[in-house]
């Protein structure tokens, strides 16, 4: 049995579809107030629901009991709901979730935290703290840590307008970022449960190509045929809203626009020498969300 946490988010619900269509037995942990439609899904994929929250520690017993492998995606940064927080979720939850999965004999632990950035914020310290206390905790273990997804920072949300052809940058546009879809994320999460070369280790995850934002703002340019306005936000207005920030939350969202400032370029070779994952390239997203926007 294999048991998602964080079943109803990007990643976490790409997971459960890929071991129900593997024919791999699912557990999905979903929360009485979880998105209903999120849910119903789960339930026609065929897994199996349970009810739990990372803030009940007794919950997270019984939805582990009798699991041989866990999958951990959940986070409170995108799907937190009332009284969610870094700490309680992000922090306390996934260590209680690890100790309960040892408790339980748990054989294989998957965790997805994130690539490191440079600066120092409460998220970060608790991707980290939980990272080592699963490879302390004697399961095999696979760390996985993707940069930024496609499917978020390309999204409204943070600024990337689609339909108004507006684009916000953090910082200059000119570091490159090896951008990731969430559904790869997904496919080495679940290939890491039956690949030798993927116990017990660490793997830093990306797309096929680096490339800047500017660079990402003119293919959408090209494939849709419209001109983009772009606006930048400047570092130091980053840094002002993460020393100004009285919630972990907003520090976050602070701490990684300075990661995208920044840049990340990772390097996947190594990676897929272990897991051989066909990797979404920017140009296909970006052909497949316009192609959304334009079917309405």
């Amino acid at each position: 049995m294999n048991l998602v946490v964080g079943a109803t988010g990007l990643v976490g619900g790409e997971i459960c579809r890929r071991l129900a269509a593997d024919q791999k037995p699912v557990r999905a942990l979903v929360r009485p107030t979880g998105d209903e439609s999120r849910i119903a899904e789960l339930r026609q994929s065929g897994a199996e629901l349970v009810t739990g929250d990372l803030k009940d520690p007794a919950s997270i017993q019984a939805a582990c009991a009798g699991a041989s492998a866990v999958l951990s995606t959940a986070s409170s940064t995108l799907s937190r709901q009332p009284g969610d927080t870094i700490e309680g979720v992000d922090r306390v939850g996934q260590l209680q979730l690890v100790e309960a999965a040892r408790g339980a004999g748990v054989k294989h632990f998957v965790y997805v935290s994130f690539s490191p950035i440079a600066t120092d914020f409460a998220l970060q310290r608790a991707k980290r703290e939980v990272e080592q206390a699963l490879i302390a905790s004697g399961m095999v273990y696979t760390i996985l840590r993707p940069t930024f997804f496609m499917e978020i920072w390309f999204s409204k949300v943070l600024g990337f307008d689609l339909a108004e052809r507006r684009v916000r940058i953090y910082g200059t546009g000119e570091n490159p970022i090896s951008w990731i879809s969430f559904p790869n994320v997904a496919e080495f999460a679940v290939r890491s449960l039956e690949t030798p070369g993927a116990r017990n280790a660490t793997f830093t995850l990306g797309g096929p190509e680096a490339l800047t934002p500017f660079e990402v703002v003119r293919i959408f340019e090209e494939l849709s045929g419209q001109p983009f306005t772009t606006e930048c936000v400047l570092e130091s207005v980053l840094w002002l809203g993460k020393d100004s920030s009285r919630r972990a939350l907003d520090e976050a969202f602070a701490a990684l626009s300075l990661g995208f400032a920044r840049g990340d370029v990772i390097a996947m070779r190594g990676v897929l020498e272990v897991m051989p994952v066909r990797l979404v390239s920017v140009r296909e997203y970006a052909r497949w969300l316009l192609h959304e926007a334009a079917a309405g």
